[in-house]
């Protein structure tokens, strides 16, 4: 089943695929139609278990985050699991590949929409999602309806069987922990050992049109940033030096951003590397991707004091382009998860708006939300999948869920609804800011999390894990990782080192994916 597909760092990947069927739940529905999920896996010791994992979205590619992150993973992990991942149906090099458009240039062409302003954008976006609904429908077919969370819980199950094993082993980040819910609420006879990471509430986002809880701690994490920053002083944070409280150094900044919105700036770097600076970019791709991860707070404030003190190369370079996105299997699933279409939404502009603009005073940054609304407004894909989340499920073994305190996009509370979802499950909070336990370094969640995996050891009660790193350090020179605290343990340190590498190079992909 496996051949050899690259290395890392000398350990062998190894590469597969399998062929589920369209529809998982009904082959009547399928006939010869398929999807080809592509495998990864990092070998652990001979006879060791697979353990799954998912980066999140909808729509991270598992292949590349194996790639990417399989080594610090596998020294969190240790070597008694084969880590393994894919990519989910409709996702990256799966085929059929969710798209909306024949090809790159139409894509290129037809994708672009401002969407970041309701009162300014609310026309455009209405517009635009009409059209982009109904290519979505011409260009995927019968597959479109089938790509789903549901669909995707089903093809671990065909993963499993692949692999010639009968309980799941899971971890999964952010969207990812949609896929465990879900997964064990289908077949909680198979789920084993399910870690969930940065918890989505699934009840929000398959039985409500909108998910309430979701940013409801953004701004905490924003606050948070301002307060690391006075703590770490001037020789960690300069930015501090423009205030003398939290709150003033709050209002420094964005009384500066206010003019950013009056009078953006042009910043010319030469002929290739030229643009236009503004408020939007700050806001939306400096600030509210380094909510998500914190070791790119020394940077992000170390930018925003030279911006403020009139050099804007850097804030131009770092934040003038928009951040990769991921493709159209985000929004598949998104739409074909919950309630979409006309039955569950307005049909008019003003009607949207009207229902919309309450919710926006939840976050300054609630604004990234508004496209997915507006498409679910006009999607017109058949939903195909009848799970419905339900509490007090009793599975193999009880989900471990893992949450910081402050998460920009998977708040503590979302953490709470899945502890009701699945009976004997345990909360372990770390006591942090960003998003999911791997944004910080923190050896106690580390020493949990195999426990768990290895013995299937549970926290006797709701537990509070302080982290081990700091939120300003100077990045090392030569981009070397050194442990930001003693261990007497040399494994205590090897796992710390891991964590915050892994904290360090984890990649911002959208509101809830990872790689």
């Amino acid at each position: 089943m496996w051949h050899p597909c690259g290395d890392l760092s000398g350990s062998p990947l190894q590469c597969a695929s399998i062929e589920v069927p369209m529809d998982q739940f009904n082959p009547e529905n399928s006939g010869n139609k398929t999807f080809t999920i592509p495998l990864i896996r990092l070998p652990g010791k001979k006879g060791s278990p697979n353990l799954l994992l998912n980066p999140g979205g909808p729509g991270a590619s598992g292949f590349e985050f194996l790639y990417r992150r399989g080594e610090q993973l596998k020294a969190l992990v240790g070597e008694g699991f084969h880590l393994v991942s894919f990519d989910p149906r409709g996702v990256n090099s799966s085929t059929p590949a969710a798209s909306c458009y024949p090809d790159a240039n139409t894509r290129h062409e037809l994708s672009r929409v401002r969407a970041t302003n309701i009162s300014r954008d609310s026309s455009e976006i209405f517009a635009w999602s009409q059209n982009y609904g109904k290519a979505c429908t011409d260009t995927m077919g019968e597959y479109g309806k089938y790509i789903n969370t549901p669909q995707t819980a089903a093809d671990m199950n065909s993963i499993l069987d692949a692999l010639g094993q009968d309980d799941l082993f899971y971890w999964g980040f952010s969207y990812g922990t949609v896929l465990g819910q879900t997964y064990a609420g289908l077949f909680p006879e198979r789920s084993k050992r399910v870690i969930i990471d940065g918890v989505v509430n699934q009840f929000e986002l398959y039985e409500m049109n909108m998910e309430l809880e979701a940013m409801v701690d953004t701004d905490a994490v924003l606050d948070g940033f301002f307060d690391e920053c006075m703590k770490a002083g001037i020789k960690n944070c300069e930015l501090s030096s423009l205030a003398t409280s939290t709150e003033t150094l709050r209002q420094t900044v964005f009384s500066y951003m206010e003019r950013l919105k009056e009078e953006p700036i042009s910043v010319y770097i030469n002929n290739t590397a030229y643009g236009i600076l503004d408020y939007e970019k700050i806001l939306y791709n400096g600030f509210f991707p380094a909510l998500y991860k914190p070791p790119t707070w020394f940077s992000l404030a170390d930018n925003l004091y030279k911006l403020i003190q009139g050099n804007a190369t850097d804030a131009f370079l770092a934040y003038g382009t928009d951040a990769k996105s991921l493709d159209e299997s985000t929004d598949f699933v998104t739409l074909n998860d919950g309630l979409s279409g006309p039955d569950h939404w307005p049909q008019s502009k003003q009607q949207m708006i009207d229902w919309i603009m309450p919710w926006l005073n939840q976050s300054m940054f609630i604004s990234t939300t508004i496209k997915p609304y507006f498409l679910k407004q006009h999607w017109d894909v058949p939903k195909t999948h009848s799970y419905v989340p339900r509490k007090g499920v009793k599975t193999a073994h009880p989900l471990l869920i893992l949450s910081t305190t402050y998460d920009p996009v998977c708040p503590l509370i979302s953490a709470r609804s899945a502890n009701e979802a699945f009976l004997d499950s345990q909360i372990v909070e770390v006591k942090g800011y960003g998003h999911c336990s791997v944004a910080v370094a923190s050896t106690c969640v580390a020493k949990i999390l195999r426990e768990f995996l290895y013995e299937g050891k549970m926290p006797n009660a709701y537990t509070q894990c302080e982290v081990d790193s700091q939120y300003f350090v100077r990045p090392d020179s030569g981009e070397q990782l050194t442990a930001q605290r003693h261990f007497e343990d040399p494994e205590d340190k090897k796992i710390h080192l891991a964590q915050l590498a892994l904290a360090r190079d984890w990649e911002y992909l959208g509101p809830r994916g990872y790689q």
